[in-house]
């Protein structure tokens, strides 16, 4: 990562109930969410134009998404390889919580971390 490339990758807000928070969202924004399964998740999606180098996200419900007041989750860029940085990590002061897990062909890959803080972060990469 540099300083040109967006440091903002995708978030996702865990839900519990992914319709009531689809229904919570959809209300207080006035738009309307796409919904899609992948992975074993339930998800339903901000609005946003593909290929317009903005990030966006989602609301998620699975095993790994768990609401909390402890905060969303934010998907930090590791192009163009996840590996690369997950390497990295242990030797840091962190470590894995979700290792490295294919999402799509279209999409790429992810992972969670827990950083030197104690913080929940994840990891995005085409590869």
């Amino acid at each position: 990562m540099d300083a040109t490339t967006n440091s903002l990758n995708w978030f996702e807000i865990p839900a519990a109930d992914i319709n009531r928070a689809k229904t919570f969202y959809e209300t207080i924004f006035g738009f309307t969410m796409d919904t899609q399964e992948m992975m074993g998740m339930k998800m339903a999606f901000f609005p946003s134009e593909p290929g317009n180098g903005k990030a966006s996200g989602g609301l998620c419900e699975s095993p790994y998404h768990k609401p909390s007041q402890d905060g969303s989750i934010i998907y930090l860029n590791a192009n163009p390889n996840l590996d690369t940085v997950i390497e990295k990590i242990e030797g840091a002061g962190g470590h894995i919580a979700m290792p490295k897990m294919k999402i799509s062909d279209e999409i790429g890959y992810m992972a969670f971390f827990i950083d030197s803080e104690g913080n929940r972060v994840a990891l995005h990469s085409q590869e």
